[in-house]
């Protein structure tokens, strides 16, 4: 943990967090080591970042892109917000590196081809909600429908062995055999 002018910043493995008397952020880039800094006056925590040597995969080399896009399009965002005809040149050079973003997005797009997304995640991101949360929804519709057919499960069994003892009652000597062949059931 490092303190500079009363900022906090903390790095473990790949998540670097800021923190500040008024907020702290934590932002995870797999494949991206940098500095975050919280600027008070735009109410914005700023992750600037610089790409790593090795890549894993071409999932994450574009996730890392993606993300260098996005921070790209926030500062573009904070110096449009408070502009200063001084500011121009490094305004060009931001709009220049997200042209140059979008480049290296549109060279990956090969090697991602044969990833499927599902349409729902679509739709969540349309109505504003975390994507992730799709995933969470998934496995929550899981479970209930295991839960659903385990209780069918029991319900036969609960079925056959009421079925099995009424049988026996009235046919002993079939049911017998019949408990013969199936090894006691």
């Amino acid at each position: 943990m490092v303190t500079v002018s009363k900022r906090t910043y903390m790095t473990f493995d790949s998540i670097v967090m800021c923190q500040t008397k008024r907020q702290m952020s934590t932002i995870y880039y797999s494949d991206l080591v940098g500095v975050s800094v919280w600027d008070s006056k735009l109410s914005v925590c700023v992750f600037i970042s610089f790409p790593n040597q090795k890549m894993s995969s071409p999932l994450e080399n574009l996730e890392t892109q993606l993300e260098m896009f996005i921070e790209n399009v926030r500062q573009i965002r904070i110096i449009v917000s408070d502009f200063q005809p001084q500011g121009q040149s490094v305004l060009n050079q931001k709009i220049q590196s997200l042209v140059t973003g979008l480049q290296e997005v549109d060279k990956l797009k090969s090697q991602v081809h044969d990833i499927h997304v599902p349409t729902e995640v679509f739709d969540y991101i349309d109505q504003g909600r975390n994507p992730q949360l799709y995933t969470k929804d998934c496995i929550d519709k899981a479970l209930a429908k295991n839960e659903e057919v385990k209780g069918k499960i029991d319900s036969y069994k609960r079925f056959k062995s009421h079925l099995l003892s009424e049988l026996s009652k009235t046919f002993p000597n079939e049911i017998a055999k019949y408990k013969a062949i199936r090894g006691g059931e």
